[in-house]
């Protein structure tokens, strides 16, 4: 047996950078030969140095420990010093006391977590008392000089604002709009850049371009402009290690230059506007300009670095002294998650010129991000200008109607005389064409390039089936998370809006959390959620919060509920009970909420909720909001009892089960007659019912079959809303009506999923019909065409038809459940899922009533594998009786056909349906 160690992480991520006082957890995958089944890990042996990648001393050597964890093992050492590399490295025995060799080493690297070590001060370019445009991004610079062989050099850096850090005129790292979106006020994350390469003895220059970012752009659509405040600043503090064990430090302090450049204005939902002909030649370089030196001595009054006969930058105003401006750093937190970057890169797929005269470029993908473009010979002043939007009229005009306020524009003024490249950097754009306003010379495809931006998020998870526009909805189920994810898991990403609905992220984080490791970006929105969550308990709308004053933007059923349905998730997806042990006070908090709302403790009846939204009547109360918040109140409550006693919190997690049994209990009481029958006759609330529990027996099969009969009657179509949708094809499939959620699913027929996908969509629309049959449009009011929320499907996909799912009882996918359930109209299906153990796969084909099911478990887990409808002694696997396989530890007759318990290894079962 080769067994190995490989792909050692920390906190989800391969050699993080910059981490906060955490206690490191690692997690590993096991592999092992070809061939090789059933390989378990039954100790490990962890060690770890500091500053020592030859373990010549290691800090903390576990020595053999006897256990079958492989993820989310703490470290167990000292506690983290500040601006310390660590490094580590793993080994591991398998059920035959077999050995594997240590893995490669990895490291993790501390930030600054102390208040009292930052030496650097908040800076800013004073624009107003200049008289400079205030819209415009700053410049801030400063030279310094080196003296000795360096080792090591980092920089510690945020703003309020976004901004890109420049050493020698290099950008440092690859993120885009740092330093992310938080909760501000509360929570404003700092980047740690690795700058070893950037520097060198003598002269360098470390420069800030400091945009608007969300911290001062208008945001929601009532123009929430300056929510967090006035000032835009930057705060910088880089450490230079010499050989000799010297260390410099360069802070941002009133030593610093300033000055505004060729960024006039950046808005997150207006766009950009750059003039080209304001740009100042290495302005971050050392003493370049001209040959006269930026760094000369400056004074309160002296201006410098300005040069008119040098046409460098005729129009530019000057450097002058930074202001340092009075601001908090108790705030500051380490970076928790990947920062957005740019993930990919289209082409576009035509140029089109519309009926009414418009030039427009389309890319074939509805995106976010912006679009890279090349200018050639054009005149000094010349524009090019770039208008983005979604989707062409009935009549193929272009369409911008449903972006409300935001211009979604990129105005470039050209310098004139030169090829000239240029990208929108601190704005993003939702987008599927580009209206070319203005452009200088004739338009070549080639010289265009749509740059798809979203938090740096590995993908995990592919589906694909017989029918095409299926596997056609789960690629645009993956580009609605990716436009929405962008550091927050946005609503949409075109409009006046680009909030944090936690409705939304609630009902497709499972979702979500197949396609794409979305860990660390969650664990960050959820410590948003709970430094914004009220002192009562309740939970805004949107996180971060942008709406403090407003009855109705918090504290709704379903909405709410993200503050323990989030974190469930995440418990469930990636067997991480930290997040619980982190949201236990917030998620109690919420259920105590609650309890206090009511007129009686076990029944929320009051307060403002969104009921079933855009539900399919426009009537998003047509499901009693009662009775939507009491099954909710009900299932967050069994939720939290769970963890809670997941964490070792008996006695409240006994508390809240019993507080969850009388819920359960009012809800029969109020919302079910005693014949059985619910109280509101509508496809959500009879989902509510089954999906959360509420109903059992008789009972239970009555609501199945009526839910069944509403959907039947209404010509086998849904009627559900953001609340019904998510849960809707799974509680058809686990009440015996798996044929009616494949019918569902399969249907073309507005309204479905794949109404959109017959119209043309590339991402999930917001509305059922967001464009009608006869080609006009749903209310421009509210009409996205990237909106994941009925995306929650891709939930069903992954775990009805593929068939992977995770154990509850051995959650993370230590324990796997393979379980595909086919239906007419799919003949084949296949999915992968990269899970922190490694690749599961579920492979399944019928052909001439024979069933083949490909199956691969990773090392170190086990998986209870269900062959639909098989007889146990058909079953084959490899073409050997099953119960005969290696790897096979069990073979048994199931209400469900045959249920296989399977070690690691790859598997191919042949049998009779």
């Amino acid at each position: 047996m080769n067994l190995r160690v490989t792909d050692l992480r920390s906190e989800y991520v391969r050699n993080p950078l910059g981490i906060g006082p955490i206690r490191p957890r690692l997690s590993w995958k096991l592999e092992a030969g070809t061939g090789e089944r059933h390989v378990l890990q039954t100790a490990y042996q962890i060690q770890v140095a500091k500053e020592d990648p030859d373990f010549n001393r290691p800090i903390r050597d576990s020595g053999k420990i006897e256990s079958d964890r492989s993820v989310h093992v703490e470290y167990g050492g000292e506690p983290l010093e500040e601006r310390t590399r660590y490094y580590a490295r793993v080994r591991a025995w398998d059920r035959r006391s077999a050995a594997a060799d240590w893995s490669g080493t990895v490291f993790w690297e501390t930030g600054i977590f102390r208040e009292d070590s930052w030496q650097a001060s908040w800076i800013t370019c004073d624009a107003k008392s200049q008289g400079w445009n205030e819209d415009a991004a700053y410049l801030l610079r400063r030279g310094f000089r080196l003296d000795g062989e360096i080792v090591r050099a980092r920089v510690y850096a945020t703003s309020l604002g976004a901004y890109r850090l420049e050493l020698n005129g290099r950008k440092a790292g690859d993120g885009v709009l740092a330093p992310g979106w938080t909760s501000y006020n509360k929570r404003l994350q700092v980047q740690t850049y690795d700058v070893t390469e950037f520097v060198a003895e003598g002269d360098n220059t470390v420069g800030v371009v400091l945009a608007k970012g969300w911290h001062q752009s208008a945001l929601g659509w009532e123009n929430n402009n300056g929510y967090y405040g006035s000032a835009r600043a930057a705060l910088v503090q880089l450490h230079v290690l010499y050989k000799d064990g010297r260390e410099a430090v360069i802070c941002s302090d009133e030593s610093w230059q300033a000055a505004t450049g060729p960024v006039l204005m950046s808005e997150i939902y207006d766009g950009e506007i750059y003039d080209a002909r304001l740009e100042i030649a290495d302005w971050a370089k050392p003493g370049t300009w001209n040959g006269e030196g930026y760094d000369a001595e400056i004074s309160a009054d002296t201006e410098i670095g300005l040069n008119e006969a040098g046409k460098v930058m005729p129009r530019t105003a000057g450097w002058k002294r930074a202001s340092v401006v009075e601001y908090p750093k108790s705030m500051l937190v380490c970076q928790e998650n990947e920062l957005p970057k740019v993930m990919h890169e289209l082409k576009p797929a035509a140029f089109i010129v519309t009926p009414a005269g418009e030039t427009v470029i389309d890319f074939g993908q509805n995106m976010v991000g912006a679009v890279r473009f090349t200018v050639r010979g054009a005149t000094e002043g010349a524009v090019a200008e770039l208008r983005h939007f979604e989707v062409l009229d009935r009549n193929g005009n272009v369409y911008t109607a449903n972006l409300r306020k935001a211009k979604q524009t990129a105005k470039y003024i050209c310098r004139g005389g030169v090829e000239e490249t240029y990208q929108p950097e601190f704005t993003f754009m939702g987008f599927r064409y580009v209206h070319v306003v203005q452009y200088p010379g004739e338009i070549n495809l080639d010289d265009f390039t749509g740059c798809v931006i979203y938090s740096g998020m590995e993908a995990t998870g592919t589906f694909a089936c017989s029918d095409e526009q299926v596997s056609k909805l789960q690629q645009n189920i993956v580009w609605g998370q990716r436009g929405n994810f962008l550091d927050v898991p946005t609503d949409c990403p075109q409009r006046d809006e680009r909030l944090g609905w936690t409705g939304d992220a609630q009902v497709f984080i499972r979702t979500a959390a197949f396609n794409m490791g979305v860990g660390p970006f969650f664990t960050k929105w959820l410590r948003d959620l709970k430094a914004d969550q009220l002192p009562d308990g309740g939970v805004p709308a949107v996180i971060p919060n942008i709406f403090p004053e407003s009855a109705e933007m918090h504290s709704s059923s379903a909405w709410g509920d993200a503050a323990v349905i989030c974190p469930w998730t995440l418990y469930l997806c990636y067997g991480d009970t930290r997040i619980l042990e982190e949201q236990f006070d917030s998620m109690k908090a919420w259920i105590d909420y609650i309890r206090g709302q009511g007129e009686q403790e076990t029944l929320w009846n009051t307060g403002f909720h969104f009921g079933d939204w855009l539900h399919l009547n426009a009537d998003s109360r047509a499901t009693p909001t009662d009775l939507i918040a009491t099954a909710y109140f009900a299932y967050s409550t069994d939720l939290f009892a769970r963890s809670a006693a997941l964490i070792g919190r008996r006695e409240i997690a006994g508390e809240y089960r019993d507080l969850h049994r009388r819920i359960v209990d009012a809800f029969r009481q109020e919302f079910v007659t005693p014949s059985g029958r619910l109280c509101a006759h509508t496809q959500t609330a009879h989902v509510l019912a089954l999906a959360f529990g509420l109903v059992e027996g008789e009972t239970k099969t009555r609501v199945a079959r009526t839910l069944a009969a509403m959907i039947e009657d209404n010509g086998t179509a849904l009627t559900t809303g953001f609340v019904g949708t998510p849960y809707l094809c799974r509680v058809l499939t686990e009440n015996g009506y798996n044929e009616l959620a494949y019918r569902l699913v399969l249907r073309k027929e507005y309204p479905s999923w794949l109404y959109s996908v017959g119209k043309g969509a590339t991402t999930i629309w917001e509305h059922w019909d967001s464009i009608k049959e006869d080609g006009s449009f749903w209310s421009e009011e509210m009409n996205s065409f990237n909106h994941y929320a009925y995306g929650s499907v891709g939930e069903w996909l992954y775990g009805v038809v593929a068939g992977i799912d995770t154990s509850q009882a051995e959650p993370g996918y230590k324990g796997i459940v393979i379980h595909p359930r086919p239906g007419k109209g799919i003949t084949s299906a296949e999915a992968a899922y990269d899970s922190m153990y490694g690749t599961i796969r579920s492979s399944w084909s019928i052909q001439s009533g024979r069933m083949r099911m490909d199956v691969t478990i990773p090392p170190n887990t086990t998986a209870t594998i269900v062959l639909p409808a098989a007889d146990p002694e058909t079953v084959k696997e490899s073409d050997i009786d099953a119960a005969s396989a290696e790897g096979i530890l069990f073979v048994e007759k199931a209400a469900e056909g045959v249920k296989v318990r399977a070690g690691s290894g790859q598997y191919r079962f042949e049998f009779a349906v």
